[in-house]
C-alpha cells in the first residue's frame, strides 16, 4: 500500500495562491471513519473562507481544504458498521469541512452516504454541502408544505438554485430573484415566477410563508414586511435582526449546514430518480486548486459546481 498521496495545502491564510500541491502522508480512519479514496472534489465558498482564514471555526495549520467529495471507500475505521471497502460514497468530510481536496480523504461516516448506482463521482460531489444546506432552510426550519409559498433570495446560486428545485418538489409555489441573463434558467428549474433582482418586491407584501435568503443584506432587511405572522425567514448569509422577527410575528434564524447520512440519502434519490437536477461547472485537475478559487473570486468560469479531480 503507498502511504503518500498528493493534496492541496494551506500552509498560511491568504488568497488563491496559498494552495500549494505538496506530498502528504496516506491518511488512516479513526473511529467512525472511513477513508475515500476520492474521485471528484467539490469547492465551494466556505473551502475560500478557510483558506482566507475567516472561518467560523478554529482552523489549525498547516490544512487541507474541501469539504464535498464523491469517491470509493478503501478502509474503515472501528466502530463504522453502514460502509465496506468499495462502496461507492458520496458527502461531506467533516464538521470543520477540512481534508477533501487530495487523493484519499478521512470522512466521517455520519456525513457520508452510499452513492446510487445510476449517478456518476461529479454529480455526487457536486450535491452536499450546497443540496443539504438548501434542504435544511426549507424542511428543517422553514418546515414547508404543500401549497406553501416561498421566496428564494438568488435563484440561480448553488444553494439558490436548489432551494428552488426543492421547495417545488414539496409542493410550494416558488417565487425567486435572479439577475436578468439567468431569469429563464430559474423559470426552468421550477419557479413559477422569477423576478429581476434589482426590483422591488413591495406587491408581494405579506404573502410568503417562507423566505429563503442566499444574499443578506439589504435584500434580507427588506423580507420581513414579505412574511406572513407566523412564517418564517432562513438566511445562510447572516443572522437576521431577531427584535424585527419578533414584532412581525416571525420565526427567523442563521442556518449553520449540518451534513448527515439521512439527508443525504434523501437527496441522492431524488437525483437519482431526475426529479433533482445537478449542475456541474468546471472540472479541474488538483493541481489547479489555485485556478479553481480564482474562479470563486471572479474569474470566468461555467455555470455550476466547480469539481476538483485528483
Amino acid at each position: 500500500m503507498t502511504t503518500m498521496m498528493k493534496a492541496i495545502q494551506v500552509s498560511r491564510f491568504g488568497g488563491p495562491e496559498v494552495l500549494e500541491l505538496v506530498d502528504l502522508e496516506r491518511p488512516r480512519p479513526a473511529a467512525q471513519e472511513v477513508v475515500v479514496q476520492v474521485a471528484n472534489a467539490g469547492v465551494g465558498p466556505w473551502d475560500a473562507w478557510i483558506r482566507a482564514g475567516k472561518s467560523v471555526l478554529p482552523q489549525p495549520l498547516p490544512l487541507v481544504p474541501g469539504s464535498d467529495i464523491s469517491g470509493t471507500v478503501v478502509e474503515v475505521g472501528p466502530g463504522v458498521t453502514d460502509f465496506a471497502i468499495g462502496d461507492r460514497v458520496f458527502g461531506a468530510t467533516n464538521p470543520r469541512f477540512t481534508n477533501g481536496y487530495a487523493e484519499f480523504a478521512p470522512v466521517h461516516a455520519g456525513m457520508i452516504a452510499k452513492l446510487p448506482s445510476s449517478m456518476d463521482f461529479e454529480r455526487g460531489a457536486s450535491l452536499p454541502v450546497i443540496a443539504v444546506t438548501a434542504w435544511q432552510m426549507l424542511h428543517d426550519f422553514a418546515k414547508i408544505s404543500p401549497g406553501q409559498r416561498v421566496l428564494v433570495y438568488g435563484g440561480a446560486g448553488n444553494v439558490g438554485a436548489y432551494a428552488v428545485q426543492l421547495a417545488r418538489i414539496a409542493g410550494a409555489e416558488v417565487v425567486a430573484t435572479a439577475s436578468q441573463r439567468d431569469l429563464e434558467s430559474v423559470r426552468d428549474s421550477g419557479a413559477q415566477e422569477v423576478v429581476e433582482r434589482s426590483q422591488s418586491l413591495d406587491a408581494y407584501r405579506g404573502m410568503f410563508d417562507a423566505v429563503i435568503d442566499t444574499v443578506g443584506g439589504d435584500v434580507l432587511k427588506a423580507s420581513y414586511p414579505l412574511v406572513k405572522r407566523g412564517g418564517a425567514i432562513v438566511s445562510i448569509v447572516e443572522k437576521p435582526d431577531a427584535e424585527r422577527a419578533s414584532q412581525c410575528g416571525l420565526r427567523a434564524d442563521f442556518l449553520l449546514v449540518s451534513v448527515n447520512t439521512s439527508t443525504l440519502e434523501k437527496l441522492a434519490d431524488l437525483a437519482a430518480t431526475g426529479q433533482l437536477k445537478t449542475s456541474i461547472g468546471d472540472v479541474l485537475p488538483l493541481r489547479q486548486a489555485q485556478l479553481a478559487h480564482q474562479m470563486m473570486e471572479g474569474l470566468k468560469h461555467k455555470p455550476g459546481k466547480t469539481l476538483l479531480v485528483p
